[in-house]
């Protein structure tokens, strides 16, 4: 009678729930520092370029998978040595900004997903709350004298799609806003 009467909205919150916990996890594994910015390489590259290497330092950075391997080996072939003053700074700057948007998108679009179901668990509670409460008016509306037990047992149903919506969107917004600024404090270090 529950799933009937609303307690069929924990499902679709049950599985946000489940997708909440596993972006949570790739999230995680994702905006690690080792990921973004390795210490070694980062020590390698301010080594070889210190050393004026560019050559190094491009051969160094492509043979890393990180965020700062990848963006060194598009950034560093646009340092133009006939520029002695600025060595194309611009164009190397230019370089990394294109592709710090274009990588961060697709990090970004993971994130995201967390607010999505930030939004999406406290709709789906609701919809439950107004399915509960609808069927706690039918109770009282179709019996001459109210059946407290079924009428309590609508309520009980309202309430707790409420509860689990509101318990899958806290952690969800908060998880979004952390790994949202993990990916921030990765780019930049």
């Amino acid at each position: 009678d529950k799933i009937v009467s609303g307690g069929g909205f924990m499902i679709p919150i049950g599985l946000l729930s489940i997708a909440m916990i596993t972006l949570y996890v790739f999230n995680a594994l994702q905006t690690t520092k080792g990921k973004f910015c390795p210490p070694m390489l980062k020590g390698q590259l301010l080594d070889l370029m210190s050393q004026v290497r560019v050559r190094s330092a491009i051969e160094t950075a492509a043979a890393s998978p990180s965020f700062l391997g990848r963006m060194m080996a598009t950034a560093l072939p646009h340092v133009d040595a006939t520029d002695p003053e600025n060595l194309g700074r611009e164009a190397v700057e230019d370089a990394i900004a294109d592709f710090t948007v274009r990588e961060t998108s697709s990090y970004m679009t993971w994130i995201q997903y967390l607010s999505v179901i930030a939004q999406m668990a406290p709709m789906m509670g609701l919809m439950g709350t107004v399915w509960g409460m609808v069927a706690a008016f039918e109770t009282l509306g179709i019996g001459k004298g109210s059946d407290p037990g079924k009428l309590a047992s609508n309520i009980s149903v309202a309430l707790m799609t409420t509860l689990g919506g509101l318990v899958v969107a806290l952690p969800s917004i908060f998880g979004y806003y952390v790994y949202k600024n993990r990916l921030n404090d990765g780019q930049s270090a």
